[in-house]
């Protein structure tokens, strides 16, 4: 597996993985799918190289967000879960964090991502509301 920052003529690839990794999320299909708008991805994100990018045999197979100190977004294609995929990009988003000065990383997860956000060394610091509901503010 390769991470590397994200080119703007991915941008299009990643919005797609990002759409199919959502919309695997049964709960989030119709919020989703009446809100198109929800996926993007800013250009100014990846211009900036605040996208960092998972390739795995020449595949794009997730990529993770940066803004500012927080982990903004984190998004493997439904395919590789569970693969460790989305663990590497967490390190690698926490690293690439630490690498431009930020003590604190957060993360505003959703409910049923917490196990996997603890066992990347993230701890609850209390709750967050959404456009799509109830989500849980995270730190490492």
């Amino acid at each position: 597996m390769i991470v590397r920052l994200a080119r703007m003529d991915e941008r299009d690839a990643l919005e797609n993985l990002q759409r199919r990794a959502s919309l695997a999320l049964e709960q989030y299909r119709d919020v989703l799918n009446a809100n198109p708008d929800a996926i993007a991805l800013p250009a100014a994100q990846v211009e900036r190289g605040d996208v960092l990018v998972a390739e795995t045999g020449g595949r794009l197979a997730g990529f993770a967000a940066l803004e500012g100190s927080e982990l903004d977004g984190l998004f493997v294609e439904p395919d590789q879960w569970r693969h460790g995929i989305g663990t590497v990009l967490v390190e690698a988003a926490v690293h690439e964090g630490r690498r431009r000065g930020l003590s604190l990383i957060t993360v505003v997860a959703e409910p049923s991502a917490r196990t996997f956000y603890e066992k990347c060394g993230f701890r609850a610091e209390g709750e967050a509301q959404t456009r799509f509901g109830p989500a849980i503010r995270m730190s490492r």
